[in-house]
């Protein structure tokens, strides 16, 4: 019996330090993905090349992100 792996994410997570104000919009929406720290006020990428499963979530981090500081990269 052969058992499937996980699929490889082709999908990487870009954030510009410059541009994030810490607004933790992302976290609202994929927890699992990011976090703010709250020293600095900056969000945290908690996982540069996350599950493709995470991919519509992660894409509405991105497009509410106040300040456009995240991006996706396809690989």
């Amino acid at each position: 019996m052969s058992r499937a792996l996980p699929q490889a994410s082709a999908v990487k997570i870009r954030a510009d330090m410059d541009l994030c104000q810490g607004h933790a919009v992302c976290k609202e929406e994929s927890p699992s993905v990011f976090d703010v720290d709250s020293a600095s006020n900056k969000v945290v990428v908690k996982v540069a090349r996350p599950d493709e499963s995470l991919r519509a979530e992660i894409q509405r981090a991105v497009k509410f992100c106040p300040t456009r500081a995240l991006r996706l990269e396809e690989d």
